[in-house]
C-alpha cells in the first residue's frame, strides 16, 4: 500500500465511477430497486475486500446474479432478497471453509463461456421492458417475459423512452471509442439524464433514494420461509462461487506476480453477502467487469476497493436527490452494451469450431441459461460433458495381443486405457479365445485408471481364463491398484500376490516355468 496507494486513489475513484450506474440499473432489473443496488455495491464490496482472498477483486451487484433473483423477487417478492442473501452467504462461507474453492476448476470452459453467453442473453432480454418504458411483466421466465413485453408495447408511447435507451448506446460506443479515457457509462447516463430534466420528457425515473444506509439488521426466517427460499439461496451460492472465484482467477492472472486464495475469497464473499443482506441488499459476487477497470486504472491492493466503497457512500449522503432523476431507460441502454461486452465472440467462435463435443456442450449450456436457468445449464453442461469424456475414454480403451515366436503356449495380453464401468463390458467381449495357451500374461502397465467395475471386469477375466485352464499372471499393474484389485478378488483368482510381476523378463520366466511343469507333468 504504501507503494502503491497513489494509483489506488485515482482506480478507485475510477471504479465509483464506473460501478455507480451499474450498481443502480442491476438494482433496478432485478426487481429490488436502485438503492438495494447501490447498498449492495458499498457494503458487500467493503467486506469482500477486506475478507477476501484477492487483491484485485471488486465485489456487488453483478448481472449474472440478476438472472437469478428477478425470478425469485417475481414469485416471493423483494423483500425475500435480503434473506436470500443472509443466506446464500451463509452457504459460500461454508462452502470456503470446506475447502471447496479448487472447486472451481472442474467445470470445463466451454460450459463456463456458454452459461456466460446465456447470462449476457437473459440480461439483454430483461431491459427490453425500461426500454419500451412499461412494467415489467409478472413472469419468472425471462424468455416469456420478453415476449409479452413486445406485445404489451403501445405505439407511439414507447418512442421516447426507446430513444433514451438508444442514445444511451450510442453515447457510450462513441465515448468508449474517441475517448476511452473517460467513464462513458457515467457520462452517458448523465447526459440523458439532462435531456430528460431540460424537456421534461414523461418517462418512468429510478425515483426516491434513501440519503443514509439503512441500519442493519437481521430478517426473521421462519420455517416454513426457510424451505421455501432454500432452493433459490443454493443456486445463488452455487453462482457467487463460480462468478468470483472465475473473477479473482482471470484478475490474478492480468497482474504479473499477483495471487489469490480462492477458499478465503469464498469466506469474503460468503460474508459480503450476509452483510449486504443486513443492510437491505442484494447477494453480491466479484465483478469481472468492475475488477478489470480497476486494474487498469492502477489499483493493486485493497485500498482501491475501499476507496470505490467510499466514493458510492458519498454519493449516498450528497446526490441521492440527483441520482433519483435518473431515467430507466438509460440503466437499460448501460446494461445492454454490457451484456454485449459479456460475449466474446472471438472465444465463441473458437469453441465452434475445435471440436463437436465442445461445441455442443457450449450451445447446450446457453440455450439451457436461457429456457431454464442458470443451475440448471451448469449441470447439464457438467453432465454433457462428464459423458463425452468417458466416451472418449472409452474409445481408447481396448485389449491387444503380443505373443511372440519363442512363447508358443504363452499368450500376452496388453490392456490400454481406462477401466471403468463405460468400457469393462467391451474389455471383456475383447479377450480372445486362446487355444493351445497354458498362461496368459496380463500387461496393465497402461492402465492408468480403474474403478470397481473395471476391477470386477479384471476379476471376471481371471476366472474365465482359471477355468479354462489358463494360468494368469498380471505385470505391472500401478502399486495404488493393488488393494482395489485384491478386494474385489482377483488376487486370490489368479493364486496369489506371487502372480504380480513388475517386469515382462520376470513374467515371462514364471510364464515358461508353468509351461515346463505342465508339460513334464
Amino acid at each position: 500500500m504504501r507503494r502503491y496507494w497513489k494509483g489506488d486513489i485515482a482506480a478507485g475513484l475510477t471504479v465509483g465511477v464506473v460501478a455507480l450506474p451499474l450498481a443502480l440499473a442491476f438494482g433496478v432489473s432485478a426487481g429490488v430497486g436502485a438503492a438495494a443496488g447501490l447498498v449492495t455495491a458499498i457494503i458487500a464490496g467493503l467486506v469482500a475486500t477486506i475478507f477476501g482472498g484477492s487483491n484485485l477483486q471488486v465485489s456487488g451487484p453483478t448481472g449474472a446474479m440478476v438472472v437469478i433473483i428477478a425470478p425469485l423477487v417475481a414469485t416471493h417478492g423483494g423483500g425475500v432478497v435480503p434473506t436470500l442473501s443472509i443466506l446464500a452467504g451463509v452457504i459460500v462461507i461454508v462452502a470456503g471453509a470446506a475447502g471447496m474453492g479448487r472447486a472451481i476448476s472442474l467445470i470445463p470452459w466451454p460450459v463456463i463461456e456458454g452459461f456466460t453467453l446465456g447470462i449476457a442473453s437473459i440480461i439483454a432480454m430483461q431491459q427490453i421492458p425500461n426500454a419500451l418504458g412499461i412494467a415489467a411483466p409478472d413472469e419468472s421466465n425471462t424468455l416469456k417475459a420478453t415476449v409479452q413485453s413486445f406485445a404489451a408495447a403501445q405505439w407511439p408511447e414507447v418512442v421516447a423512452p426507446l430513444t433514451l435507451t438508444v442514445g444511451t448506446i450510442l453515447i457510450i460506443i462513441l465515448m468508449s471509442r474517441f475517448l476511452p479515457s473517460w467513464p462513458a457509462s457515467l457520462v452517458a447516463v448523465v447526459a440523458v439524464t439532462a435531456v430528460v430534466a431540460i424537456f421534461g420528457t414523461n418517462v418512468p425515473l429510478i425515483g426516491a433514494l434513501p440519503d443514509s444506509l439503512p441500519a442493519p439488521t437481521v430478517p426473521d426466517i421462519s420455517p416454513d420461509l426457510l424451505s421455501q427460499l432454500l432452493p433459490g439461496a443454493v443456486a445463488i451460492a452455487i453462482l457467487a462461487g463460480i462468478e468470483s472465484l472465475l473473477s479473482a482467477r482471470v484478475a490474478a492472472g492480468m497482474v504479473k506476480g499477483e495471487r489469490y486464495h480462492p477458499d478465503r475469497e469464498l469466506v469474503g464473499q460468503g460474508l459480503a453477502s450476509v452483510a449486504s443482506g443486513m443492510f437491505g441488499g442484494m447477494p453480491a459476487t466479484g465483478a469481472m467487469a468492475r475488477t478489470a477497470v480497476n486494474i487498469r486504472a492502477g489499483g493493486r491492493t485493497r485500498l482501491a476497493v475501499i476507496i470505490h466503497s467510499v466514493f458510492l457512500l458519498a454519493v449516498v449522503y450528497l446526490a441521492s436527490t440527483v441520482v433519483s432523476t435518473i431515467p430507466l431507460a438509460a440503466l437499460a441502454g448501460v446494461l445492454l452494451v454490457t451484456a454485449f461486452n459479456m460475449i466474446s465472440f472471438s472465444t465463441a467462435r473458437t469453441i465452434l469450431f475445435t471440436t463437436r463435443s465442445d461445441a455442443l456442450v457450449f450451445c447446450l449450456t446457453a440455450a439451457t441459461t436461457v429456457v431454464l436457468d442458470l443451475i440448471w445449464a451448469i449441470g447439464v453442461g457438467v453432465a454433457v460433458t462428464g459423458v463425452l469424456v468417458l466416451r472418449h475414454l472409452a474409445r481408447q480403451s481396448g485389449v491387444y495381443r503380443e505373443d511372440t515366436a519363442e512363447h508358443r503356449r504363452i499368450a500376452i495380453l496388453r490392456i490400454d486405457g481406462a477401466m471403468f464401468f463405460g468400457v469393462s463390458d467391451r474389455i471383456e467381449s475383447q479377450i480372445p479365445k486362446l487355444e493351445s495357451t497354458d498362461v496368459v500374461i496380463l500387461r496393465l502397465s497402461r492402465v492408468g485408471v480403474m474403478d470397481a467395475t473395471g476391477a470386477k471386469a479384471l476379476a471376471d477375466i481371471a476366472l474365465t481364463l482359471r477355468e479354462a485352464g489358463i494360468e494368469v499372471l498380471i505385470k505391472g499393474i500401478d502399486i495404488s491398484l493393488v488393494a482395489l484389485i485384491e478386494e474385489v478378488g482377483v488376487i486370490e483368482t489368479i493364486g496369489g500376490r506371487d502372480h504380480l510381476f513388475t517386469s515382462l523378463d520376470e513374467a515371462l520366466r514364471e510364464a515358461e516355468a508353468i509351461v515346463e511343469r505342465r508339460a513334464t507333468a
